[in-house]
């Protein structure tokens, strides 16, 4: 913010009042720039600084060598994962870790559930750490695995040969 904007006509030019209004305006620009900063700090899917907190508060093992969008989508996970632990809610936070739509199936009979991706295709990254997850809001006597969605020949049948000679296996795969 430029302070001499504010102030009469008769001002510019003054080489006093303009330079007084310098240091001021940089004043409230640095202060104006360390709310923003402040403001971020208080949501999770901005802060930085703080992130070791939300942790802590959460009960999450800090560790500052992953990255800060990693941190938060697993503070993000242990903040919907608190409560009675339903269907739901392991959905919900399978969700935020594979960024795509997921499917629980719960199996009864053998104390089990499956976690479905039918959102995304081929194995989401952060798998060892949504299994973590997983395994501190669930019951303790519950199994559960994970299924993958993949591409069948059906999916590719439509390619001509060249079309598909464009990509790797994995790449068809997940395509």
């Amino acid at each position: 913010m430029d302070l001499m904007t504010l102030l009469p006509e008769y001002y510019k030019g003054n080489k006093t009042m303009e330079e007084l209004q310098g240091i001021l305006s940089a004043g409230i620009n640095n202060l104006a720039s360390k709310l923003d900063t402040t403001i971020d700090e208080c949501f999770v899917n901005t802060a930085v600084a703080l992130l070791s907190r939300y942790e802590k508060i959460y009960g999450i093992q800090v560790d500052v060598s992953k990255s800060n969008e990693f941190r938060r989508e697993r503070i993000k996970a242990k903040i919907r994962g608190t409560g009675t632990v339903t269907k739901r809610m392991i959905e919900n936070v399978a969700k935020s870790y594979s960024n795509g739509e997921v499917e629980v199936i719960e199996n009864v009979a053998d104390y089990s559930f499956k976690v479905k991706f039918v959102g995304t295709k081929g194995i989401p990254s952060n798998m060892a750490d949504l299994t973590l997850t997983i395994n501190e809001i669930k019951p303790a006597h519950l199994a559960f695995s994970f299924e993958y969605t993949y591409n069948t020949w059906n999916d590719v049948a439509g390619m001509t040969w060249s079309e598909a000679s464009a990509y790797t296996w994995e790449q068809l795969r997940v395509r």
